[in-house]
């Protein structure tokens, strides 16, 4: 089957990254952010970590800001989903800072505006651990028009996460998109390659890789965008 649907990761595909430096500078800063609330920067950390891994583990009965907010009250009560607006307003700005943590692949957007011009449908299906307004700031550092995807997953509109496979099935079938008519772009081996078990096409973008169980990438499709544009357009 021809490809109708390109779904992107964003972290690290479309937006090159040092993960550990990405992850340092956005915990010391929301640690910073939240002091005033009395939550103590290492505690604060883990738990969020812990809400992460309740999103991680949802299994589609509550979207995945539920999943985090209920595990993160679950810890400090109930009255920490007030802090809700001033965590939101820490996205909007000091969550920026990040950037620093980041490269830029001006090839990025050409790609989607190339699959744009075709008539091609493009998905931002980057992994929703965030909020809306966390995944518009990452991907404009990238260079994208947030108004060129169909859908971009958040954690206010999603209920699986990567690497569950019902992530996929999830976007598809908001999209009625066919899978098999689909190709998965993704630089996580794990994470991003499983969409080939519900028999999409996958591209593995090896510019920053990540391979956390030293998979055999020869498997998959692979390389930079060079290797990603010809990819396409041998499929289109």
């Amino acid at each position: 089957m021809a490809i109708k649907t390109v779904l992107f990761d964003l972290d690290g595909t479309l937006l090159p990254m040092d993960q550990e430096r990405f992850t340092e500078i956005y915990f010391t800063n929301l640690a910073i952010k939240a002091a005033p609330l009395g939550y103590e920067p290492k505690a604060l950390v883990k738990n969020i970590w812990a809400g992460t891994a309740a999103m991680v583990k949802n299994d589609g009965s509550r979207i995945n800001e539920q999943a985090f907010w209920d595990t993160f009250c679950g810890i400090y009560g109930p009255d920490a989903i007030n802090h809700k607006p001033i965590f939101d307003e820490f996205y909007s700005n000091e969550f920026c800072k990040a950037k620093e943590a980041c490269g830029f692949a001006p090839e990025a957007d050409k790609v989607i505006k190339l699959l744009k011009a075709k008539g091609e449908g493009v998905v931002l299906a980057t992994n929703p651990l965030f909020p809306s307004v966390a995944t518009r700031n990452r991907a404009s550092w990238a260079g994208l028009d947030i108004s060129d995807f169909l859908l971009y997953t958040t954690y206010e509109n999603s209920c699986y996460c990567k690497p569950n496979p019902k992530y996929y099935i999830e976007i598809c079938e908001k999209l009625k998109l066919d899978p098999k008519e689909c190709l998965m772009v993704g630089n996580d081996v794990t994470e991003d390659m499983v969409a080939e078990t519900l028999g999409m096409k996958v591209f593995l973008l090896t510019d920053c890789i990540i391979n956390k169980e030293n998979k055999d990438i020869s498997a998959y499709p692979h390389g930079g965008f060079k290797e990603l544009k010809r990819f396409i357009e041998a499929e289109l």
